[in-house]
């Protein structure tokens, strides 16, 4: 597992998908990771949930929203480096 989980991350590490990195969606999972979350985080996450399936007809689950704030994130910080949104928010605490 080890191997695989090595030789799997090097190429999303260096290089990546860069700008056109797109979250994988609907579709079966290989690998997974389990993230807590506070109660006001998961309202939040919930909330975005409804407010896309409500005003933008988005029917999508918490996951697939996750798999896409994850996607834009490293996108940016692929992008914009020491500028990015996660850089600042991370050096902001």
């Amino acid at each position: 597992a080890a191997a695989a989980q090595q030789a799997g991350g090097q190429g999303r590490r260096r290089g990546g998908r860069g700008a056109n990195r797109r979250p994988s969606g609907r579709e079966r999972h290989d690998e997974k990771i389990t993230v807590y979350v506070s109660a006001e985080e998961l309202m939040d996450l919930e909330h975005a949930r409804l407010v896309l399936r409500g005003e933008h007809g988005l029917a999508v689950d918490r996951g697939r929203i996750v798999r896409e704030a994850v996607a834009v994130v490293l996108a940016d910080l692929e992008s914009r480096g020491d500028a990015s949104i996660l850089v600042r928010r991370l050096r902001g605490r």
